[in-house]
């Protein structure tokens, strides 16, 4: 009788509802055996939202509704450039602690400019000379990675991916096994002698596939019916700057990669769709053959989604273009995602997925809307600073250079001519604060002489960096971009740069959603918590709370 009862509550249940799943039969372990760090450029928090209707339920769907979702998570500085925002996911802090203020600053001794990464100590490994002399030497803080591997004395598996090199660099660290690139001279995925002597056998037989010529003899259209984008402006858009001088669906891909060039730029590929799933599969096959998650030793690989971001500054946020990444995003992840399920296990898998920044409406659009903003021309003010200044302490190069919206003086002038530094700060704040589209110009005397604990001047403290910044550094008003050639830009404190998702999935997190105040310098110390192993060595934020509480 009792077999009988059981066997029909057994026929009774929905078919897909197992009598016995998985996770009741196992536990998770105390530790995951494979963290994956997912970081999508230029990702804006309300895309989650806008494209919701249309995401499949495998993708950014599963993320969120078998996670974590913190909703009101942050950058709490003023330069949200896109290798600032990488360095601050992996180590926890912030700019004027880990360094990397922007992609590039100015060296004053050197007088020249440098790239986050630029390295001429190291050499270029599986790609071209010029594209591999990179390396991490200029972040100046522990990554979560560089813990890991330290914790675990170097057992640990540390890996970092992403198609531009600071992406995978700055997410990876110091110590890690290898951090990968796409060589757009060549189309292959490279390292450098700081990481590789050589390349694994594994990548150079990814390499020869020449996926990257697959992709670009592809025409890229919209994934539905152009109808159904409903949530974009329409697809020919005066102010979109587009790819080969075109700016509405369908894009000749195989002509636009070889327009006045004998050899293809495989460049293209970072700024189409493509480049994602280019991406996905490479780290895809890293899992596999580097055998993450197989091990006692807890691995961990950082994965960057950069076309976003170039898709973005050709194209604008409001575009159908930016719809259609995400909309193939999406699919993307939902293969990842079960990828990840078959080769490891989601109990042994921690993910999280964020953005190093988002990125402004269009300021051509905003007109059209008659809501303020503009482009603002830095190079245009500078040189009536510097006409300016020539009246009033005699002709000189007062001003060394101009990078981002931070203004280099000349100090080694300054100082033989006998001037106060911090006067002549003061002037040009005074002076640069009257031309239009600037909200604020801050001297870095006033930066190194007092502690602002909110506020915007919060924000321009932490983002200042006593021996990378500029003497005196610009924030522009809301919707203003500098000028220079993108159509939509970012580098501001403003929510719309500064607000990005963070979702966590897989291992022991919870379904949740958490509305509170998060500051991204805590997703480091939240995984440092649960790894339980040392936080990186500049981070000051305390793990989240809704995560490290259950």
């Amino acid at each position: 009788m009792l077999r009988m009862i059981i066997s029909v509550l057994v026929f009774c249940l929905p078919p897909f509802i197992p009598l016995f799943s998985q996770s009741t039969l196992t536990v998770p372990p105390d530790r995951p055996k494979l963290i994956v760090g997912i970081v999508v450029d230029q990702m804006r928090y309300d895309y989650i939202y806008r494209y919701w209707d249309k995401f499949g339920e495998g993708g950014f769907r599963r993320l969120i509704d078998e996670g974590t979702f913190c909703k009101n998570a942050r950058f709490s500085y003023l330069n949200t450039y896109s290798a600032t925002g990488y360095a601050t996911i992996s180590t926890g802090s912030m700019p004027a602690s880990h360094g990397i203020i922007a992609d590039e600053w100015y060296k004053r001794l050197q007088k020249e400019k440098i790239y986050c990464t630029q390295d001429e100590g190291v050499k270029a490994v599986g790609g071209s000379y010029e594209n591999g002399m990179h390396s991490p030497v200029h972040l100046v803080a522990t990554t979560l990675g560089d813990e890991l591997r330290m914790y675990f004395n170097m057992r640990s598996k540390v890996f970092g991916v992403g198609m531009k090199e600071h992406a995978a660099i700055l997410s990876a660290g110091h110590t890690a096994n290898a951090a990968y690139w796409f060589d757009a001279s060549t189309g292959t995925w490279m390292s450098s002698t700081w990481y590789l002597d050589s390349l694994p056998q594994w990548v150079r037989e990814f390499n020869e596939k020449e996926f990257p010529d697959l992709y670009l003899e592809r025409e890229w259209e919209p994934l539905y019916p152009e109808v159904s984008y409903v949530e974009s402006l329409p697809d020919s858009c005066d102010y979109e700057t587009g790819l080969g001088g075109r700016n509405v669906f369908p894009y000749d891909l195989d002509r636009i990669s070889r327009v006045r060039r004998r050899e293809r730029d495989y460049g293209l590929l970072g700024c189409v769709p493509f480049g994602n799933t280019y991406t996905k599969d490479f780290a895809v096959s890293l899992i596999v053959s580097e055998q993450l998650g197989k091990d006692k030793f807890p691995d961990l690989l950082t994965v960057a989604f950069n076309p976003p971001g170039e898709v973005g500054r050709l194209f604008g946020p409001n575009s159908m273009e930016m719809q259609d990444v995400y909309l193939r995003l999406d699919r993307d992840l939902e293969h990842f995602l079960e990828f990840l399920d078959q080769q490891v296990g989601k109990k042994n898998v921690l993910v999280y997925l964020t953005s190093n920044h988002g990125v402004s409406a269009s300021p051509a659009y905003l007109k059209t809307l008659r809501i303020p903003g503009d482009f603002f021309n830095l190079n245009g003010a500078v040189t009536l600073l510097r006409a300016y200044l020539n009246v009033i302490y005699g002709n000189g190069n007062w001003v060394d250079t101009v990078i981002g919206q931070q203004i280099f003086l000349n100090r080694q002038l300054i100082e033989d001519s006998k001037l106060s530094l911090e006067e002549m700060q003061n002037r040009v704040a005074r002076f640069m604060i009257q031309i239009s589209g600037v909200a604020r110009a801050v001297t870095s005397t006033s930066l190194e002489s007092n502690y602002f604990g909110s506020g915007m001047m919060q924000r321009i403290q932490n983002g200042y960096n006593q021996k990378r910044s500029g003497d005196v550094i610009l924030s522009l008003e809301p919707g203003w971009i500098s000028r220079n050639g993108d159509v939509a830009g970012h580098s501001t404190a403003y929510r719309y740069d500064s607000h990005v998702p963070l979702i966590w999935y897989g291992w022991k997190i919870p379904r949740m959603v958490i509305s509170d105040p998060v500051d991204m310098t805590g997703l480091a110390s939240t995984v440092a918590f649960l790894m339980n192993i040392s936080y990186p060595n500049g981070n000051m934020e305390e793990p989240l709370p809704g995560l490290i509480s259950r």
